[in-house]
């Protein structure tokens, strides 16, 4: 567990703030890539350290094929770990580094004095960084007790309730009413929709 903590990076490291940089949507990952190349090259990383941008995987499963999608957390914003001068401002070298990359607005504040980001709101941010990318979870919109409607398949059109998630298969297991006896069925989560959806 210590040895955990040892490689783990500080949430902010020492003399430096997070700040949230505007830029173009779809070129959050491109705007990344470019800023560390330059920083590296300029040998600015004493005054930028960590730039982020914090994504979630979500598996879905469709006729038993699976397909992970990768979501941007916060689309049009990229997390700048950076230290700025005494009065405020972002360093001149940097500043001109950061507005000549394609891609790139302005930092969330005042003109030239970005507001640094709040502990919760850093917490919350690293938190999603750090999300496991090993096994992403199928993302479902059910909970137990939903009242459902069957889209496709056998039993479309009927109508039931979600008994239990079971996202491991993709599937939701349904209460439905057949012949006048509840009966469950285990259906493959895409093929349902909440009833009040229609």
């Amino acid at each position: 567990m210590a040895e955990e903590q040892l490689n783990a990076e500080p949430m902010v490291t020492p003399g430096m703030n997070w700040f949230v940089l505007r830029v173009a949507s779809n070129k959050e990952d491109s705007v990344r890539e470019t800023l560390l190349r330059k920083i590296k090259i300029e040998g600015l990383t004493n005054l930028v350290n960590r730039i982020l941008v914090p994504t979630e995987k979500t598996k879905t499963i469709k006729a038993g094929r699976q397909k992970i999608t990768e979501k941007k957390l916060y689309p049009g914003y990229v997390f700048v770990e950076m230290q700025l001068e005494q009065d405020g401002r972002i360093p001149q070298d940097v500043f001109f580094l950061i507005k000549e990359t394609t891609g790139v607005g302005d930092f969330i504040g005042t003109a030239g004095r970005p507001s640094p980001m709040s502990v919760p709101e850093i917490e919350k941010m690293l938190a999603a960084s750090k999300a496991p990318e090993e096994s992403p979870v199928v993302k479902m919109d059910f909970q137990k007790g939903d009242a459902i409607k069957i889209k496709e398949g056998p039993f479309e059109n009927m109508e039931g309730t979600v008994d239990e998630l079971l996202p491991d298969q993709g599937k939701v297991r349904v209460i439905v009413t057949i012949f006048g006896r509840s009966t469950p069925i285990e259906l493959e989560y895409w093929l349902i929709e909440r009833a009040d959806e229609q």
